[in-house]
């Protein structure tokens, strides 16, 4: 019998990376990360891939704990009752404990002609395709973004900043998580840099074709580059495999992040939904996530109650090309303050952000168990007046 407890991590994003450094904690612990790639994609540089200013990976040497067994494949399937997973290149790998943590990725485009003629971004390979299909055309070719959330909304200003004819089509309001200062603010800039909005219920598309896009009002606009940057997915081994998700395909887990089937799985970032109640798809609660993760794993082993979830949020920013950006606060329930920042200082408020995460998880890897992050308990009593409107169903009680 091996002397280690075998823990599998699967996703090599910022919450499976940060739960495999964390989990190294202990020597008697063996970790393997499986991922499809052999290097870290920053996701939150995906538009400046896309752009040109940047190519949004960082070698696994730098960001993964030496302890850490690096596995360069795919997982097809989760034998849970047999504690195995069944990876793409045919081989099995067995694991004491899993952390699901396969993220998100573009959500399947409902609109006829998106899937056949517009760009997603929400992914290494769709940010390098996208860059190939700009490369193609000319500077004065008209590209539409669709979706005027923080990716369209970077994009929009990265791809306009570099002198593209750009359109931006929100489907609704711009930056709608943005306080109203917040959004006057992003408006503004974008104006600057030349970018069309369209907001407002006409502007939704509702057909993309090879040189133009239709909105629900009837008008139909050019468009050479149509770049869909609307709603994210979750990938469905989870489900595939058996597993209690939720609607969206998130593993179903308890505040713990305890997979309601079974305890020996245990969820954390975009694809975790502790108690029906996800957080924001963001890299801002990946990374608490994945350490909480770890930590119940490691109190399991060491036959503790693990703690419960609570992650406080700060904010969102976002940047407006390579010199502008856009801090908008937040109280830690995730509720946009009216404070904002902007300009330069914000602009460089966002590439130290993004520099931060990384280094995050380099810390962690050089010293496993060091990550700190805000707390909220404002989760806690949601979640307690949740229970006592609604009973919950036997068996899948949140712990709280």
């Amino acid at each position: 019998m091996s002397q280690y407890t075998e823990v599998v991590v699967i996703g090599g994003g910022y919450a499976g990376v940060m739960a495999a450094n964390r989990l190294t904690q202990r020597g008697d612990v063996a970790v393997t990360l499986v991922n499809p790639r052999r290097t870290f994609v920053e996701r939150i540089r995906l538009h400046q891939l896309a752009a040109g200013s940047d190519d949004a990976v960082v070698e696994y040497d730098d960001v993964l704990a030496e302890g850490v067994r690096l596995l360069v494949d795919t997982v097809t399937r989760i034998d849970a009752p047999g504690r195995s997973l069944t990876l793409t290149s045919g081989a099995t790998v067995g694991y004491d404990y899993l952390i699901y943590a396969v993220g998100s990725g573009s959500a399947a485009p409902q609109v006829p002609g998106a899937a056949e003629f517009a760009y997603p971004i929400a992914t290494f390979e769709e940010a390098q395709r996208l860059r190939e299909e700009l490369d193609a055309h000319p500077a004065r070719a008209a590209v539409t973004v669709v979706g005027g959330g923080p990716t369209g909304i970077e994009i929009a200003a990265e791809l306009a900043e570099a002198g593209r004819a750009v359109t931006l089509l929100c489907g609704g309001e711009l930056g709608p998580y943005l306080h109203p200062r917040g959004r006057r603010s992003a408006a503004a800039h974008l104006a600057k840099l030349g970018v069309t909005v369209l907001e407002g219920p006409d502007t939704r598309v509702t057909a993309v074709t090879r040189d133009a896009v239709r909105l629900a009002d009837g008008r139909e606009l050019p468009s050479e580059v149509t770049i869909w940057s609307t709603g994210f997915a979750v990938p469905d081994l989870a489900a595939r495999s058996g597993l209690t998700t939720d609607a969206l395909g998130r593993l179903l887990t308890d505040e713990t992040l305890t997979s309601v089937d079974d305890v020996r799985i245990i969820a954390a970032g975009d694809s975790a939904a502790p108690s029906g109640l996800p957080l924001r798809m963001s890299c801002q609660a990946a990374e608490p996530l994945g350490a909480q993760a770890a930590d119940t794993v490691l109190h399991r082993i060491a036959g503790e109650r693990p703690g419960t979830l609570s992650v406080g949020f700060g904010g969102q920013c976002m940047s407006l090309g390579r010199r502008v950006g856009l801090f908008q606060f937040a109280e830690k329930d995730d509720t946009a303050k009216k404070l904002h920042l902007g300009g330069r200082t914000a602009a460089k408020l966002k590439e130290f952000v993004c520099k931060h995460t990384v280094k995050q998880l380099a810390n962690e890897a050089r010293k496993p168990g060091s990550l700190t992050w805000a707390k909220d308990d404002s989760r806690r009593q949601l979640l307690e007046a949740q229970r006592r409107a609604t009973p919950a169903t036997a068996g899948h009680v949140p712990a709280v």
